[in-house]
């Protein structure tokens, strides 16, 4: 099957230090037209993205050792890795102040991983993509 711009799959990193989530959302995304990228935490997403991968979403979780989702977000930023990225952070972090400092980093979306099943996270993350990426 040829790939023309018009059926391009959107390229997705998933970074966190859980390796059964990632594994879980790279197949309920990799079923629905994506190409997954994973990265078990940060360094390996700074590797992933230096080394010249430039997804079209970025889902980050906020919690993981060393250095958190935020922390990276703002490197990257810094490093003006990510230019083109719809950024979400997925994680468990739910208190207000956790959500001031991602919206400090104009991210595009919040997801609360433990009230939002796999199917949910999928069909936000379209929303948001879409709605960014009119």
């Amino acid at each position: 099957m040829e790939t023309t711009a018009a059926t391009k799959k959107l390229s997705i990193l998933f970074v966190d230090d859980d390796k059964f989530l990632l594994d879980m959302y790279a197949l309920k995304f990799s079923k629905n037209d994506f190409e997954v990228h994973t990265a078990q935490g940060p360094e390996d997403a700074l590797k992933l993205i230096r080394d010249g991968l430039d997804p079209d979403v970025l889902l980050l979780d906020v919690v993981m050792p060393g250095m958190d989702g935020i922390e990276l977000l703002t490197l990257l930023k810094k490093e003006s890795l990510i230019k083109k990225a719809v950024v979400i952070m997925l994680t468990n972090q739910g208190l207000s102040d956790d959500v001031a400092r991602a919206k400090k980093l104009n991210v595009d979306g919040y997801i609360i991983k433990a009230t939002t099943i796999p199917s949910d996270v999928l069909a936000e993350v379209k929303k948001i993509y879409s709605s960014i990426k009119k």
